[in-house]
C-alpha cells in the first residue's frame, strides 16, 4: 500500500518547447483537502490536466494509489474551469449530472432507478432541486457551478481535482461549495482545488501547494503557508 495517494514525479509540461512546468514532484496523501495557489500562468490548471491525462508530460509520471491514470480513473472525479465549458449545449441540470454516472454503467448501458436516484441525490447535495429541468445555458454562473459540482459528486470517487471552482461564484455559493469540499474529505476523500483567493487559504484548506512553475512547496497550510514561501512564489510581498 503506497504511503501517498498521489505521486507526481519529474514531470515536465511545454508548449510549443517552452516549458509550462519544470521537473514537479509532489506527493499528495489520502484525505486532505489542498489548493494549489501561485500567479496567474504558473501552470495552475496545466498541472492538473497533466495529472488527469488531458495534457501530455514531455517527461515524469504520475500514480495514483501506486497506478497509472488509466487504470484508475473510475476512482477520480474533475470539475473543469467554468469557461471552458459550451454551456449552450441544449441539455437539463439533470441530464448533465447524470452523466456523471456513465464512468461507472458505460457510455452503452442506459442509466437505470439507482443512477438517477444518485443523480437526484447529488442535485440536492448542491441546493439545486428547484432547477432540475432547466436548461443549463440559463443558469448563472454560480449555478452552473453547483451543476458540475453535482455531475462530480454523483462519480463516488476516490479523488476529485477541481478547478477554480470559486472563480465568479457570490459568497453564499462558496461557502456552499467549500462546505461540500470539507465534507468529502471528512469522509475520507481527497481534493485537490486549484484556488486563486490567498485570503481564504487557511480558513478552507488543510494542505497547500505553492507553485510557479516550479513547485516552491507544499505541505500542510501551517507548514507552508507564510509570508517567505508567499514571496518566492509571487515574486512580491502579498
Amino acid at each position: 500500500m503506497p504511503k501517498y495517494l498521489i505521486e507526481v514525479e519529474d514531470m515536465t509540461v511545454a508548449y510549443e518547447k517552452k516549458p509550462v512546468l519544470w521537473d514537479i514532484d509532489l506527493k499528495i496523501p489520502k484525505g486532505v483537502l489542498m489548493a494549489i495557489v501561485g500567479p496567474n500562468g504558473a501552470g495552475k490548471s496545466t498541472l492538473i490536466k497533466a495529472m488527469l491525462d488531458l495534457v501530455k508530460p514531455i517527461s515524469g509520471k504520475v500514480l495514483f494509489n501506486g497506478a497509472d491514470y488509466h487504470s484508475q480513473r473510475r476512482y477520480i472525479g474533475y470539475v473543469p474551469q467554468r469557461e471552458s465549458v459550451d454551456w449552450d449545449f441544449p441539455t437539463s441540470v439533470f441530464d448533465v449530472v447524470l452523466m456523471g454516472t456513465y464512468g461507472q454503467i458505460g457510455w452503452i448501458k442506459r442509466p437505470g432507478r439507482k443512477e438517477k436516484e444518485k443523480a437526484l441525490d447529488a442535485i440536492k447535495k448542491v441546493g439545486m432541486e428547484e432547477f432540475i429541468d432547466r436548461q443549463i445555458s440559463q443558469l448563472s454562473g454560480g449555478q452552473q457551478q453547483r451543476v458540475f459540482l453535482a455531475r462530480a459528486l454523483v462519480q463516488d470517487a476516490d479523488i476529485y481535482f477541481m478547478d477554480e471552482p470559486l472563480q465568479g461564484v457570490d459568497a453564499r455559493t462558496e461557502k456552499a461549495i467549500i462546505r461540500i469540499l470539507q465534507k468529502l474529505r471528512t469522509n475520507g476523500k481527497t481534493v485537490v482545488v486549484v484556488h486563486h483567493d490567498l485570503q481564504t487559504v487557511q480558513e478552507y484548506f488543510d494542505w497547500v501547494t505553492l507553485l510557479n512553475t516550479k513547485i516552491i512547496k507544499y505541505g500542510r497550510v501551517e507548514e507552508v503557508f507564510n509570508e517567505d514561501n508567499l514571496k518566492i512564489t509571487y515574486g512580491k510581498i502579498v
